[in-house]
């Protein structure tokens, strides 16, 4: 019965060149610019490690003075250094990690190659665990390495291959910020987008090529980035362990999602015993957010791409009224044809069938043109010098995506039109004719 109704379709297509040009146009226009900005909002607002976001839990504490307090008002996004040393001492979760970022020269051995700044991360052994960060070679740093200020690095794929050619370098000598470090690991391809594990940088950009232990970047003094807020005298050394600065990410991994109440409450006790001890002046107030929960917090998807993405609706949305209307124009302009038909013995649902299969054929050419413009836009897309724009992509569950959608929407488009052609009466049609 369907090759029957598709060869119908395709009879009355060759009779409405035009038209039916028309709506595929207007299918594929809307299809085009809708799934370019769903496609661009699906990069940047998925789940960053799926596995266990919901297990990963972001902690913030409110370590700072009464002065400026506001009651019920958000705590520190970052955590004091001695907080933070404190949390991982004690262990209270599965897996935690302490980091901040950085940045350190880089004095490869070829001769060949001049020296060169790159983006560090400084961060405890949990770190690569915790986050599920593929390795090529090797492994992470153990925790004896931190309690001792070893001096190993891991590095990125990208750093190996710039500096050692792409070879197995574990156990080979890296000069790092004048320093003789050992690699300990190399990282395998690995981009987690959005950034989640520190919304300070460049939440879409390119991950970190050296990772060093925290307690060896403090013993060398090595430079930080990132923000950093103080609320008191903090002498020579805004890093110190003592300093009344936040400046640090902390992240714990519990054993499942239903523990956060209980590690929540630890956080509130733990705030209790600082403030009984003076530390803390402000009653505790903590935030516990898992991954998704913190990247919502933060708003990670660009205004503009908000935007943009409800424009492309709204765009697609009028290029479906539009094809309604030429469809209702084109079954209408056949009511003879379709009186002669139902007077011959054909039912009300067999000329909506058929109808509704005109439609669908129209989308899903609607469909493959809207690909190659969808295509197009999202290469226009990758043009922009946003850190974001390189990841623009359509995978295969988006052009899965984008057919069903172009099939979908004809067909929504498609049901006024065909209701109103299989209510056409045979009578007064023959009668005309």
């Amino acid at each position: 019965m369907l090759a029957y109704y598709s060869r119908l379709a395709l009879r009355s297509f060759r009779r409405n060149k035009v038209l039916t040009a028309l709506m595929v146009l207007a299918i594929a226009l809307g299809i085009g610019a809708c799934m370019t900005t769903l496609t661009v909002f699906r990069v940047l607002s998925g789940d960053p490690i799926p596995e266990k976001s919901d297990r990963l839990f972001y902690v913030q504490l409110d370590p700072a003075t009464m002065r400026g307090f506001v009651p019920g008002e958000e705590p520190a996004a970052q955590v004091t250094r001695f907080d933070a040393e404190t949390l991982l001492r004690e262990k209270r979760a599965l897996r935690q990690a302490m980091m901040t970022g950085g940045a350190v020269s880089i004095t490869p051995e070829k001769a060949d190659l001049p020296p060169f700044y790159s983006d560090a991360r400084y961060a405890t052994a949990d770190f690569f665990a915790m986050f599920a960060a593929p390795f090529l070679h090797g492994t992470g740093w153990t925790e004896g390495d931190d309690a001792s200020s070893a001096r190993v690095a891991v590095i990125s794929k990208s750093l190996n291959d710039k500096v050692f050619g792409g070879a197995n370098s574990v156990g080979r000598p890296l000069l790092i910020g004048g320093n003789e470090f050992r690699v300990a690991g190399v990282l395998d391809e690995w981009r987690p987008t959005p950034r989640f594990y520190d919304m300070n940088s460049d939440r879409y950009g390119e991950l970190e090529d050296v990772f060093l232990p925290f307690s060896t970047s403090r013993a060398l003094d090595f430079g930080r980035s990132g923000s950093m807020d103080c609320w008191g005298d903090s002498g020579a050394d805004e890093t110190a362990l003592n300093a009344p600065c936040v400046w640090i990410q902390y992240w714990a991994e519990l054993e499942d999602a239903s523990k956060a109440s209980d590690y929540e409450a630890y956080l509130v006790n733990y705030s209790a015993q600082q403030k009984a001890a003076g530390r803390f002046e402000r009653e505790p107030n903590v935030r516990l957010r898992n991954v998704m929960e913190w990247l919502d917090f933060n708003k990670v998807v660009p205004r503009d791409v908000m935007m943009q993405l409800w424009l492309g609706f709204g765009f697609l949305l009028v290029c479906l009224l539009n094809t309604v209307g030429l469809l209702l124009a084109k079954f209408l302009r056949r009511s003879g044809e379709i009186g002669v038909r139902r007077a011959l013995g054909a039912s009300r649902t067999e000329i909506f069938k058929q109808c509704l299969v005109e439609a669908g054929a129209i989308g899903l050419a609607g469909g493959i043109l809207g690909l190659g413009l969808a295509l197009l836009g999202l290469w226009a897309v990758r043009q922009q010098p946003s850190s974001y724009a390189e990841l623009a992509h359509l995978d295969l569950p988006m052009l899965l995506v984008t057919f069903a959608l172009a099939v979908v929407a004809s067909m929504a488009a498609g049901l006024l039109p065909a209701w109103r052609a299989m209510d056409v009466t045979p009578a007064i049609q023959l009668k005309s004719q």
